[in-house]
């Protein structure tokens, strides 16, 4: 079975959304470089430095699953049907949106997030399952489910919003020292969850 990995954009100060669940500040490393990386979807071409593109090259092919919550999906409209790794999207959600399922996306509802999280595995086989919800992440750290936790620090302090790690209730957690990638605007820290 592949790893189980959360995987955010965080502000220094530890927030992955602004007060207004605005990203822009967090994501500006996505399109701040010359180096083009497409995703599986021919509307997703980032553009990164060189150091940011060794980074995000083998998070999109290794990804086999995703997890979100229903506030993520609805902030990026479901990705228009396809995430950009290309892989099937788990929702956590109490309920189905309007106009959902499709049957031109590989995107599912559960309620529960446990239940999600082994589907996902089940789905992702040996590839990895990604995390992208710090709700989720709380609860599957909790659950001792979380394999490694990647944060790409970005170098701004947005003092509020949604916290990566705010409401952890099993702590602590303690990581391995971190594989670092050194970008522009970003640096992406890969810790292992030690156990």
């Amino acid at each position: 079975m592949g790893k189980v990995v959360a995987a955010l954009s965080m502000s220094l100060d530890g927030f992955v959304a602004d007060e207004h669940d605005g990203v822009a500040e967090l994501f500006g490393w996505y399109q701040n470089g010359d180096v083009a990386v497409p995703g599986a979807d021919p509307r997703w071409i980032f553009h990164v430095t060189e150091a940011s593109a060794g980074f995000l090259r083998p998070a999109l092919c290794e990804t086999g699953a995703l997890i979100c919550g229903r506030r993520l999906f609805e902030n990026t409209d479901g990705w228009g049907g396809r995430h950009p790794a290309g892989c099937p999207v788990f929702v956590v959600s109490h309920s189905v949106p309007g106009g959902w399922p499709r049957d031109d996306s590989e995107t599912s509802f559960w309620t529960d997030a446990i239940a999600a999280l082994e589907a996902a595995q089940k789905t992702a086989g040996d590839r990895t399952v990604s995390v992208s919800t710090p709700t989720l992440t709380q609860q599957y750290l909790d659950a001792g489910l979380l394999d490694e936790i990647t944060v790409s620090l970005v170098p701004v302090l947005l003092g509020a919003g949604t916290s990566f790690f705010g409401d952890q209730v099993v702590t602590p957690v303690r990581l391995s020292d971190p594989r670092v990638i050194e970008g522009r605007g970003v640096t992406h820290l890969t810790y292992r969850v030690l156990r």
